[in-house]
Formats: structure tokens, sequence, C-alpha cells
């Protein structure tokens, strides 16, 4: 990393550290904490003053002291198990040091009689005299006493006066980078470097000073970074030639004669910019970004059209059998015998796959769909031209790579997310990519009714479901937990397919995280063929396929979920022409925070708004999707916090891609934070 041999390798093992051997290196992993860089980000959660000295007659009882005594006399019991004492002095007083399990030879050695020493700790009170009992801080060295002590969330096992003089030593070797920021930028943080930023950082006296310059610098450090990586993938990926695809308009436009709706004005811009892309030298990379319901899988099925015609194959991906099979007959039935189309099922015989394989290989197959299984070593296509991955936010960033190689030079590749974020977290998350994003719902669907219920009104909600039953409709009902839970007082999935069953005798199936992926296939299935009425789930049914019948979905315990998650569930109804109905069920203490959710879900349907509101109430990483699949990779950056650094970060990319800049500068920078296995191909 072109630093001096006296500074630390912030990258190295912990082991590098002087004084961490396996057993503190192994406590410090079980935090998380694997490299020495990564003990930068393990910020103090408060400190300890004990720079100030005080006489032992004015001591404070259950404060913690800092005084300079003079040890007097030792007290070494011949009993076992009785405290080792020694009488200390200063002019004003007397206190007692008290020691449970130390050997003698280690305390005369700490305090040894007639020597001035430096002691700190909680003062204590017991038969009339003052004690500290088992003191850590003690030094003949006042001036190694007489600080501000960090104090940080341990492992146990790990002391603080350890962990602080880990942490000094490596502060002690930080490396002095060459400023890899230009000038411009620096001038936004005051020109403060980012080795006294660190230094700053880990100072008791700026704990939580997110406003400080020092503080904003590193911030900023990390929202580059990414963006920066980002930016090489998207340029990497538009260096690509590929050949050209051929779109016939006049053959898509036939397709959309037929259909029996209007293309919302957003799904034919997001239509002519695929196209676009498809009919380009250079290789797609797209995120097709829309609200549950706006109707981004006609979209993407058009697009697979247009590169069949074009003399390609396409693969469509979705996360399971079910949804891929959804997809499957809506384009058996939009495209009739125009194309040659296929389902690769986990149910299909040896045989039957043996056929397709080999059809696939001899291009007798346009579209295929399926899962995870059709990236598999052993399918091979003749000529694949498009990729579609329905549900995409379960891939980061080194898989999209991957993916985009694995598809070959003239393989384009279009992701769909039916989670709408906000902008900040879209230009972190996929700034690697293209955006294409449905804001407009149908007009044919009409929006969601959402109403809130206090969880003892459950008879009129039971009321309303027999008349919707009655009128041929069916019914989500979600709660949280699987099974009865002493802890959390929710209502289980498993109590309320037992209270339903009662009332609704054969028409109440029950659907959770331990039922097995067969199972499951069968039970939504049943569903969607109307072989019962009421489907009681645990979050797993939030994103999946259209249930047309399904148009109420009644959630228990709503305050519990975040706005993103709870409109996610919500847009398991609604797919079809009726009016739907979401009743959101709650008990009735509910805290501000969860009296907003609701207020804000009532009041809108529209995703995007909602995730913005849902951010802002419960901070980054928390919103639907990400903070599984690991996207909180921030240690200080916060796109509620930090807008104007990410719009900052955003706006230099821009200016070192138009200017062509060479990036080699900024390799310590990518390195140090670890964006992405890419950073081996850039020059």
């Amino acid at each position: 990393m072109d630093i001096k041999s006296n500074y630390i390798d912030l990258l190295s093992d912990l082991s590098k550290i002087k004084g961490v051997g396996k057993k503190t290196s192994d406590l410090l992993k079980k935090k998380k904490i694997n490299t020495i860089f990564d003990l930068l980000w393990k910020l103090p959660k408060s400190y300890t003053d004990r720079s100030k000295s005080t006489k032992i007659k004015d001591l404070k009882i259950e404060e913690n002291q800092t005084i300079t005594i003079i040890p007097k006399k030792y007290q070494f019991p011949r009993i076992r198990n009785l405290p080792n004492r020694v009488l200390c002095e200063d002019e004003t007083g007397k206190i007692e040091c008290v020691f449970f399990n130390s050997y003698e030879g280690y305390i005369k050695k700490i305090l040894p009689i007639g020597k001035e020493i430096t002691i700190s700790g909680k003062i204590k009170f017991f038969k009339n005299k003052y004690q500290l009992t088992n003191p850590k801080h003690v030094s003949e060295n006042a001036s190694l006493i007489k600080q501000k002590h960090n104090s940080y969330s341990l492992t146990e096992g790990l002391s603080e006066k350890l962990y602080n003089k880990i942490i000094k030593e490596v502060l002690s070797k930080l490396p002095n980078f060459k400023e890899w920021h230009s000038n411009e930028i620096m001038k936004n943080f005051n020109n403060i470097s980012w080795n006294n930023s660190i230094k700053e950082l880990h100072k008791p006296e700026n704990i939580g000073k997110f406003q400080e310059k020092f503080y904003q610098r590193l911030a900023y450090d990390e929202i580059f970074s990414t963006f920066l990586v980002n930016s090489e993938i998207r340029k990497k990926i538009k260096k690509i030639k590929k050949t050209q695809k051929i779109i016939n308009l006049n053959k898509q436009n036939q397709i959309i004669s037929k259909l029996d709706f209007t293309l919302t004005n957003d799904q034919n811009k997001t239509l002519e910019e695929i196209n676009k892309d498809l009919g380009s030298s250079n290789k797609m990379f797209r995120l097709l970004q829309g609200d549950v319901g706006s109707g981004k899988t006609i979209v993407s099925l058009l697009s697979a059209f247009n590169t069949v015609n074009s003399g390609f194959q396409v693969a469509l991906m979705a996360p399971t059998e079910i949804l891929a099979r959804q997809h499957y007959l809506l384009a058996k039935k939009l495209f009739h015998k125009d194309l040659r189309i296929e389902l690769i099922s986990g149910k299909s015989s040896y045989k039957d796959k043996k056929d397709f394989l080999s059809n696939l290989s001899k291009h007798k197959i346009d579209i295929i769909f399926g899962t995870h299984a059709i990236f598999q070593k052993k399918v091979e296509f003749k000529k694949l031209g498009l990729i579609i991955i329905d549900e995409q936010h379960k891939f980061g960033v080194n898989q999209r790579k991957k993916l985009s190689d694995k598809g070959g030079k003239n393989c384009d590749i279009l992701l769909m997310t039916a989670t709408p974020i906000p902008r900040t977290l879209t230009m972190t998350i996929y700034g690697d990519m293209d955006l294409s994003i449905i804001h407009e719902k149908p007009k044919m669907r009409k929006p969601v009714k959402t109403y809130s219920k206090l969880e003892n009104k459950i008879e009129e909600v039971i009321k309303f479901i027999k008349k919707e039953i009655d009128l041929g409709n069916q019914i989500f009902w979600v709660c949280p937990l699987i099974d009865e839970s002493k802890k959390i007082d929710h209502e289980s999935a498993v109590k309320k397919y037992d209270f339903l069953t009662k009332i609704f005798p054969n028409k109440v199936s029950l659907l959770h995280g331990k039922t097995s992926i067969e199972e499951k296939e069968i039970i939504l299935n049943n569903f969607l063929s109307k072989k019962f009425d009421i489907l009681v789930s645990t979050t797993i049914i939030e994103v999946g396929i259209d249930f047309p019948n399904a148009n109420v979905i009644i959630i228990e315990n709503a305050n519990k979920f975040g706005l993103s998650q709870l409109h996610q569930l919500r847009g398991r109804v609604g797919r079809g022409f009726k009016q739907s109905s979401c009743i959101l069920m709650f008990k009735s203490n509910l805290s501000e925070n969860a009296r907003k959710r609701i207020n804000i879900l009532k009041d809108s349907n529209d995703g995007f708004k909602i995730s913005e509101e849902d951010m802002k109430l419960r901070g980054f990483g928390d919103i639907l999707g990400f903070k599984q699949s690991g996207v909180k990779n921030f240690k200080l950056a916060d796109p509620i916090h930090n807008h104007n650094l990410f719009l900052l970060a955003e706006k230099e990319i821009k200016r070192i891609e138009n200017t062509n800049q060479d990036i080699s500068k900024f390799k310590p920078l990518i390195k140090l934070y670890d964006r992405a296995d890419i950073i081996n191909d850039i020059a």
C-alpha cells in the first residue's frame, strides 16, 4: 500500500499489533474485528475522565476518582479466600486498596511501600474506611493514569485497559497516506488528512460529534470509494462490445396491441430505454425498479420477445419456482406459438431434463424460465442474448459482476426489483448499473384501501372476512412469529391458524418459515386455484406471485414491522380488478414511531415516498431487503444525515468520468474500504 516500514499495515492480521496474542486476537474476532483496519471503526461509546486528581478527604463515594497515594503497609492474611489489603495514605487521609484473587508479588510490584503511586477507580466506603477494590489503573507514572479513558462495548475476557492500549498502539503507527482527494474536495473538510481524521475520531471528547469535519471527511471516503468502484464496474461493462440486436418494433407493437390493458407512460419509457440498450454495441447492465404492482414483468417479457426476434436466447430467473412458473404461463399466454418457451423445474424427470438441456444447447428453445438452477454449469446455451433476474435485491455487487461475466459479451443483463428505495440508497447499492424506474401503476388497478384496527376488535374483522369470502374473494392473514414466545407478546401463525380453522373449517391453510420448499409450492398453488380461502402466513409471502382473487390482507402486530415491509406485504393484494383492503392490527399501547408508520401507510400507496419515510424513521440498514443482504457496509456514512456528502460524491464521480481521469491515486482508498473484488482488475 506504499506505506513506510515504521507504519503499521492496516490490512494485516491483528497478531501484528504489539501485545496482541492468539487469545486476544480470537476475542477481537468475536466482535468481527478481523484486521487492524477493523479496529479503527470500533468507536468508543463513552469515556471516563481520570485526568483530574483528588485528595483523599475530598473523595466521592461510588464515583471514579484519581488519587496520588503512598502505600504504607501490606496485610496478607494466611487464611485462604480472604482479600489482600494495602493501607495507603496522602497528607489528607487514608484509604485501603483491596485485592481479591491477586498474588502478593503482583501487589508488591504495583504498590511498592513508600513510593508515590497514582491510582484510579470507583471509590467505596466500608467500616468507616475509603476503599478501592481490584484497581486496574495503577502506575508510578502519573501521566499514564491522568487521562480520559475510552469505554467500549467489548466481549467477555477483553478488558478496556487492554483495548485502549491496543488502539493507542495502532493510532501511533497510522500510515500517512498521500492525499487522494482533489484540493476542491478537501476544502469541504478544512483540509484535514485521513490520518488526523482517524485520530480525532478516537478522542474521548469527540464521541458523537457527527457534524465535525474529521467525521464528515471519513464518511465521505466511504461513500466515494463505493461510488468509485461502481463507476469502474460500469465503465468496464460499457467497454464490452457486443453484437447489436435488431429491434422489430412492428412485431413488438403487435404483441402490445393484443394486451387487455394499455401500457403506462413509465412502462413505455422504460421499454424504450431497454430497447436502446439492446440495440447498442455496448453491453446492457440495467436495473428495472418499480413499485409493487407497477407492471415490470410485462416490460421484461417484451424485452425478451425483442431479443428472441433478433436471433438470441433469453433466460429469466426468479427467486422461487412458483414465481418462475407464473412468468412462464404469462409468456405462453402472451406469445402463443410465436416463441419456443420452456420451464426448468425441480419436478421434471431425468429424461425431460436431459432433452431440455439438449434442446437448449441446440437453440431449439428461445426463452427458459426457472430459479437459480438455470445458471448451473451443465446448463449451456447456444446463443444467450439476455438474462433477466426478478427480485434481484438478493444479489450484491460482486455477484452482479460475476453474472455479467458469465453471460458472455453478447449477453445483456436486466435485473428487476419491486423494492422501491430512496435515491441515496439507489446511488450506493445500484451505482454499478443503469437505472429505469416505473412509478405509475396501471390505471385498472385500484389503490389498496388501508385501515387500522385494535386487536380487541377482531370480531369486526372476522365479520368483514365472512362477507369477502361470500363474494368469492381470498384473504392473507400475516403473523410475525411461527410459535408462541413468552418474551414477545405476538400472535403466532400457528395459534391464529387454529383460531381461524374453528370459525372457517376446511377453508384455512398455514405457511411459515419451517414449511419445506415442496410443501410451500403445493400450498401456494392450492391457494392460487382457490382450494381454500384464507392463507395464514409469516412474512415469507411478502415478495411473491400474483393472486388475483386475494384482495384482503390482515397484518397482525403491524406496529412491529417497518414501513417498507408493510408496503411490500400490502402489495400481495390489489393485483386484480377488484377493490382490495389491508387491515393493520395493533395493540393499544403504540409508540410514537409506530403510530407514524401506520398513518403514513394509510395515507399513501407510493412505495418510493414510503421508503423515504421509512429510512427517516428506522435508519439505514433496516430497509427491507438490505439488512439481510449485507448492504449496510458503511461504518460512519448515513444516507439521511450525510445526504449532502452523497450528492458531493456523485458530482465528483461524474467529473472523474467526464474527464477520463486516471484513478490509480485512489488505490489505497479502495483497498482500505474493500469495496469489491473488482479492485484487482482496476488499472
